[in-house]
């Protein structure tokens, strides 16, 4: 059925004034491309459950425009469970609002092979009430947790630690087994593992101060990290960052829970030693051990 419609009755007049609308509802409309190129996706953002998203508030830097568009940059580090990312996000009507973020892509939907995982695991409480009721309803969130026990911890650790105050990268979303945080750099550039620097002393001991504030509220919260390094703390300058916690340890729930504090305690202490600062993991132990209990 076809309607003949007078002339110019759908041209809308490029002169004539709209009369008696409200100004409120009176908006711009800017149109978004359909196609993307290559290594472009649009920002699931829109599309995530609030426990896949980081927790509030939420820094400024974090796009969460429903037309932001985001584009793979390139590989940053490999690892024996995951590998990591550049991606761009950015919207393409707000270009000076971009923003470069890391990626953590664990391998597969299995990380049961992860060194020691069992004695990493143990004592964790994986099923908390909110993950039961998801995987009963089959939600997004339900199904990254059935999908992989590394990226949940991880995404966890991270809430946690940066809501506690510790140094850790900004979490920003969780997507599938897909982790996406801030990016920690250095004069624009990836900050270095600690064991590449060579700090002065002053900024050797400020390091030292910041690595037992940081367990010491990690301890205080019953949290180990339980694989920690110079290769897995970050110098972005005059700021010491944790990085790489899918292990994360029940301090009291984990039968070894004091032993993997000991050892994370051990690791550190060895490397400040190296550069000449006179520390005993013994010591820092002892003063973890006053915070948690």
């Amino acid at each position: 059925m076809t309607h003949d419609f007078p002339e110019g009755f759908l041209t809308p007049s490029t002169t004539d004034r709209l009369v008696d609308v409200d100004e409120r509802f009176v908006f711009d409309y800017s149109s978004y491309a359909d196609d993307l190129g290559p290594g472009q996706s649009w920002s699931p953002w829109d599309d995530l459950e609030a426990l896949m998203k980081g927790p509030e508030p939420r820094p400024d830097w974090v796009v969460t425009s429903s037309g932001a568009i985001d584009t793979e940059l390139g590989i940053l580090k490999t690892g024996k469970e995951a590998d990591v990312f550049l991606v761009e996000r950015v919207d393409p009507h707000r270009p000076d609002e971009a923003v470069v973020m890391a990626a953590k892509r664990y391998r597969d939907t299995d990380h049961r092979t992860f060194h020691r995982a069992a004695a990493y695991t143990e004592g964790r409480s994986m099923k908390r009430s909110r993950d039961n009721r998801a995987l009963k309803r089959k939600s997004s969130w339900g199904r990254i947790v059935a999908a992989g026990e590394w990226a949940v911890s991880e995404w966890g650790a991270l809430r946690r630690l940066w809501e506690l105050g510790v140094p850790v990268p900004y979490p920003v979303q969780i997507d599938e087994t897909e982790i996406m945080m801030e990016w920690i750099t250095h004069d624009g550039e990836t900050a270095p593992r600690l064991a590449q620097v060579r700090p002065d002393r002053d900024l050797l001991e400020s390091y030292y101060e910041q690595l037992r504030d940081s367990l010491g509220t990690m301890a205080q919260a019953g949290i180990v990290h339980g694989d920690l390094s110079p290769y897995n703390t970050l110098a972005a300058g005059d700021r010491l960052v944790i990085i790489d916690l899918p292990q994360i340890v029940d301090l009291v729930g984990n039968p070894q829970g004091m032993d993997f504090l000991l050892r994370d305690c051990a690791n550190m202490c060895q490397w400040f030693r190296a550069r000449g600062l006179e520390v005993d993991e013994q010591e820092l132990f002892g003063d973890l051990m006053a915070h948690a209990f």
